[in-house]
């Protein structure tokens, strides 16, 4: 019989709070009935640097495979703890976001209409569910857990690939309308 080591008895919990508070956070804050805009930013800057983060993110998992790919693991971890913490930058600056700004509503209509809110419901729904993902991942990569790191990975990378593209493609689609 396995048993949990003290490590996972403080990191567990920790990662399950977490990936219960984000979600409700960014949930609360997307209600708010006031905005208090923080910085004095325009619509247009916070989904900018968050389009950016996104692209750079994705780029940075993408090459984070192939590193693995490769066996070259110390670049695939490096590479890997540089996408978290792009992914972390974004998330601490898409929740100010919400503080800051009102939302903007997509204006587009026909066809595109139906892509861009499959492509945007599909990116949120996917967006929560990633959050306990990468951090299990994280968390059984650095503690050299390796074998849970790869069977818990082979679901984290496509989709958080995918949320890091369609954070991209709901930027450029909502261009417009900033």
């Amino acid at each position: 019989m396995k048993t949990i080591n003290t490590s996972d008895k403080v990191a567990v919990p920790v990662i399950i709070g977490l990936s219960l508070a984000v979600p409700l956070i960014v949930l609360i804050l997307m209600l708010l009935p006031e905005r208090y805009n923080l910085f004095g930013t325009d619509s247009l800057t916070f989904p900018t640097f968050h389009g950016i983060l996104n692209f750079l993110t994705a780029f940075l998992l993408i090459l984070g495979y192939n590193f693995q790919l490769n066996k070259q693991f110390t670049k695939h971890r490096n590479t890997m703890i540089a996408a978290f913490g792009l992914s972390s930058i974004f998330l601490v600056s898409y929740v100010l976001s919400k503080i800051s700004n009102e939302p903007v509503p997509y204006g587009g209509d026909g066809v595109l209409r139906y892509i861009y809110f499959f492509i945007l419901i599909t990116h949120i729904v996917l967006s929560a569910i990633i959050v306990p993902l990468v951090l299990f991942t994280m968390y059984r990569g650095l503690s050299g857990d390796y074998e849970k790191h790869r069977k818990v990975a082979r679901w984290t990378f496509p989709i958080w690939l995918y949320v890091a593209v369609t954070g991209v493609l709901v930027f450029v689609l909502m261009y417009p309308y900033y």
